[in-house]
Parts: structure tokens; C-alpha cells; sequence
């Protein structure tokens, strides 16, 4: 508690850390992040790149999105194998003024029995499996040779509890939102495919910090889980999950425009 306390202090003196608020009350424009990328292969398992199959995913979920709602404006962080630095892919949703941002990648374990989805939004670490997750996701900022010296990331060291629990802590403007949209990406993809959910958890991950929109971070299934591997390679998996992404957020499009 002490150590949260002193986290929670630190972060009061931030400004840096802070995002413009704005009421999100319709969904016009969605950033769709392709987890990884370039020279960052993400994990790797059985000779599948994460990088690969992220791209894949998302850019069947941008083609649903735009041939069933015309008028929702899709963009993305990347639409081939290129490098973009983690800070730059909230930037682009926010130089956008996105309405949702969605991160999309694959898990991985030193383990291959664990498999499914899981769907995190910003929040501290309900446990050490979550921070083994951000903490994983977050070091791929070590392929940006000036990551140490980056004043976007204020400091960010991968292997820090702490600085896991700071960025935690920061976007928390759009909980319930993010939290909605969370768990209807894990109730329409176990719909439709064959990998089986983990269910909706919260942990610090950089890639969603500074996003002044709801903004979650998908992990579609275990690439180091030879059925779930097999199922991501697959284009008939891509398309499963892809179309169980469109559907969640096509479901929280008409919840959050019906309240206004």
C-alpha cells in the first residue's frame, strides 16, 4: 500500500501523463492498432511471428467495419510490416480524435498449455499474470534505440512494477467504456471462434496510456499454444476473430450513440 501511495504521488506530478478529457457519446472514428511490427517480430512460437498475425486480424477487422458501416471512419497504425514506436500509436489516435482505439496481439507463455483470449483495459494489476502480460507487451519499446531518453515515456522502464502501475493509473477517464466495449469483444469472439475466453482483465499497458478516447488491448490467443497457434495461422481463425472484434464493436457503436 505504501508503494502505491508513493506511485499515486509521483503521478500528481505529471502533467505529461495527463490526456484531454472529451465526452465520447458516438463513435465516428476507430484506431485499429496492428500489435508490433518492422523490426519488433513481437513474440515468435513454431515460426509464427505475432507481428504477422496481428496485421492479418486487423486488417479483416477494418475491411468488416468499412463494407458494414460506410460512414465510420477506420484508420490504422500501420497497414504493412513496418516499425511504429509505441508512443506514436496513441498519438495517431489522438491527432485523429478517435473515438476508439482497439491494440490488437497475440499471448504468449513460457508454458504451451495456457491458451484463449483475454481482453485488458487500462487499470492496476489485479495480479503478477497480468504484469507478466503488460510487462511483455510494454518491452517492445527496447527496439526504439532512443527509448531511455524519450520524454513521451517519461522515464518507462519495462522491467519496473512501478512504472506499470503509473500508466495503470492514468487513463481512467473512460473506464466503464472501455470496460463495455472489453467485454463485448470477449462475449462476440468466444461466438465465433474456436478459442475459448479468458475473460475481461485490467493491467498497465503503454500503448494505451495517453489516449484521450476508450482504448483496449486484445489478446487474441496463445501463439506459444500449438491449437491456438494453428487456429491464428489459419485464414478461416483470422476471420473468426476478426469478424468477433467488428461485431463487439458495431454492439458498443449503437449502445454508446442510443444514450445520447
Amino acid at each position: 500500500m505504501t508503494r502505491l501511495i508513493a506511485v499515486a504521488i509521483l503521478l500528481s506530478f505529471m502533467p505529461s501523463a495527463k490526456s484531454p478529457l472529451r465526452k465520447i457519446d458516438q463513435v465516428q472514428t476507430i484506431v485499429l492498432d496492428a500489435g508490433h511490427g518492422g523490426a519488433d517480430p513481437g513474440s515468435i512460437s513454431g515460426g509464427l511471428n505475432e507481428k504477422d498475425i496481428t496485421l492479418a486480424i486487423t486488417l479483416k477487422v477494418g475491411k468488416y467495419l468499412k463494407d458494414s458501416i460506410p460512414d465510420l471512419r477506420v484508420l490504422y497504425t500501420r497497414m504493412a510490416d513496418k516499425s511504429v514506436k509505441l508512443s506514436d500509436r496513441p498519438i495517431i489516435a489522438n491527432r485523429n480524435e478517435a473515438d476508439l482505439f482497439i491494440s490488437i496481439h497475440c499471448n504468449a507463455n513460457d508454458s504451451p498449455k495456457p491458451e484463449g483470449s483475454e481482453t485488458y483495459f487500462m487499470g492496476v494489476h489485479k495480479n503478477d499474470g497480468n504484469l507478466q502480460v503488460a510487462k511483455r507487451e510494454n518491452s517492445a519499446i527496447v527496439y526504439e534505440q532512443d527509448y531511455r531518453d524519450n520524454a513521451k515515456y517519461g522515464g518507462f522502464d519495462p522491467n519496473s512494477p512501478e512504472s506499470h502501475i503509473i500508466f495503470a493509473l492514468v487513463q481512467n477517464a473512460f473506464l466503464n467504456q472501455a470496460l463495455r466495449i472489453s467485454s463485448y469483444v470477449e462475449e462476440e469472439t468466444s461466438k465465433v471462434s474456436e478459442i475459448r475466453s479468458r475473460g475481461v482483465k485490467q493491467a498497465g499497458f503503454l500503448v494505451l496510456w495517453k489516449t484521450s478516447m476508450p482504448a483496449i488491448l486484445i489478446e487474441t490467443g496463445f501463439i506459444t499454444n500449438p491449437e491456438n497457434r494453428k487456429y491464428l495461422q489459419s485464414e478461416v481463425g483470422q476471420d473468426a476473430i476478426a469478424k468477433g472484434i467488428f461485431r463487439a464493436i458495431r454492439h458498443y457503436k449503437a449502445h454508446i450513440e442510443k444514450k445520447r
